[in-house]
């Protein structure tokens, strides 16, 4: 078996971690240092990777309790090295330690739900006899695995984005080609050595590394891929869907998250304190992140006051210190497109009450007022610690600017009117609603997933099991 050597990392085909001298650099995203060298993935290769996932799926099965205990013994290893696995997110994806090691933790979480569903994979009577002529028969159906799926992950949560792929991919029999993002590919090496090492047949899991627009055209040409799994930008789900023709896919895409806080919420510091801090988190760079924040006009100035005492409160800077809060974005490209809508905002009318600058990739926590909802930062996915305070008076028009969106991710609402609540809950556009809290919030056990163009399907152990298998149906003459 090909070894790793450290920060020179291979693709992994059948078991064996194969270099090459054709690599990319991984660089710390708050020093821009070379963390890591790994090896890009050619066609061969990828083709390689593809031919040997399909064979392995037709030729090697694993029960469901293998399955469980592999996945099991691989959660405690990773909780063996989970201060390890943090520092490796925090230097490539630049994401401060806090939130790293928070990253783990949820992972292992995830793999531990993942791993229960594979005990749990059942299919149910069917009522046959229901129709006339079928007294003779009986019916049933059981849930196999779809084959081979290519698991296709992002930056933003390296770990725990990658176990909600894998974690379930392997629960219900398949066997995974997995493509991380170039920017933070380590994160997921680190992944596959864990499940190598805790006894996942070769073959099972491969992975191979490069940038989207090479890998991309060979992974969605080979038909011998049955399922995709995709989270990032919607530019790229949209060509996946269009070129997976009838096989299946989960595409887990953008938002501008709305949030509602109303004049008779119970707890307002709490509210404010987590739209500010939830928008900010890991640099506002989740699909989640707070990012429309309405208000009711009765309050609005004393949220407007306690927002930006939260947002100067935070510390920016090195994300290997314990007490940063906001690190850097992932590029310095990013943080100056970043600035640049901030800056086309302030053109447009809109009103700075705080940062709007950066230094390298590092951008310091935004505050916008006096916003329309065409401006880019309402209407595109920011992806950037920027959150904009609109008030409001009139419900109906505001349930309206919150649906006015090609988004439907999650939305938050903060208020003690239950009937409010259940309003939000039926009316706005989303494919989750969190009452008394806000669109960051996400269990990781429950199903998650958008409408519109923040994607199609869910995920969430369970339901990505279920998406990740077929029901046969199985009859039978008495």
């Amino acid at each position: 078996m090909t070894t790793q050597t450290e920060n020179i990392y291979g693709n992994l085909i059948n078991g064996e971690w194969l270099q090459s001298e054709d690599t990319f650099i991984v660089e710390n995203k708050y020093t821009h240092e070379v963390y890591a060298k790994v090896a890009k993935s050619s066609q061969e290769v990828i083709t390689n990777a593809i031919t040997n996932a399909y064979e392995t799926f037709k030729k090697v099965k694993l029960s469901a309790t293998n399955r469980y205990d592999i996945l099991m013994r691989a959660t405690q290893l990773f909780e063996e090295r989970k201060e390890e696995i943090a520092r490796v997110i925090c230097s490539e994806a630049g994401k401060t330690i806090t939130d790293a090691r928070a990253e783990v933790e949820r992972g292992i979480q995830t793999f531990i739900a993942s791993a229960e569903e594979a005990k749990r994979l059942a299919g149910q009577g069917l009522p046959i006899q229901g129709q006339p002529g079928n007294d003779a028969k009986m019916a049933f159906s059981i849930r196999v695995p779809v084959g081979l799926i290519c698991a296709i992950t992002p930056f933003n949560f390296p770990f725990n984005l990658t176990a909600h792929k894998i974690g379930p991919a392997i629960a219900a029999g398949n066997t995974v080609v997995l493509k991380p993002a170039e920017k933070t590919p380590v994160s997921a090496i680190k992944m596959a050595e864990v499940l190598l090492e805790a006894g996942l047949p070769k073959g099972f899991l491969n992975v191979v590394n490069g940038f989207g627009h090479e890998t991309g055209p060979v992974l969605l040409k080979d038909e011998r891929i049955a399922m995709y799994t995709f989270t990032g930008s919607p530019a790229v789900g949209r060509v996946i869907k269009r070129e997976s023709g009838i096989r299946k896919v989960t595409l887990e895409l953008g938002n501008n998250s709305p949030n509602i806080i109303h004049h008779d919420v119970a707890d307002l510091q709490r509210a404010v304190d987590l739209c500010v801090s939830r928008g900010y988190s890991n640099s506002g760079q989740a699909c989640i992140s707070v990012q429309r924040v309405y208000v009711h006009r009765a309050i609005y100035e004393e949220v407007l006051e306690q927002a930006k005492a939260t947002a100067e409160s935070f510390i920016v800077g090195n994300p290997e210190n314990e007490t940063t809060n906001i690190g850097p974005m992932i590029s310095v490209k990013e943080a100056e497109r970043a600035e640049e809508w901030v800056q086309e905002a302030v053109n447009a009318g809109a009103t700075i009450i705080t940062g709007g600058t950066r230094e390298d990739a590092l951008f310091k926590p935004t505050i916008l007022t006096n916003v329309k909802e065409d401006m880019k930062v309402m209407c595109e996915e920011v992806f950037a610690p920027i959150i904009s305070i609109v008030p409001y008076e009139d419900l109906d028009e505001l349930f309206a600017n919150v649906n006015d969106s090609k988004f439907g991710l999650q939305a938050g609402i903060f208020t003690s009117n239950l009937h409010l609540a259940m309003r939000a809950a039926q009316e706005l556009e989303f494919g989750g609603v969190n009452i008394n809290d806000v669109s960051t919030f996400r269990a990781d056990i429950l199903p998650y997933g958008g409408v519109k163009d923040s994607g199609v399907g869910k995920e969430g152990p369970r339901h990505a099991v279920e998406e990740m298998t077929e029901e046969k149906v199985i009859t039978m003459h008495l």
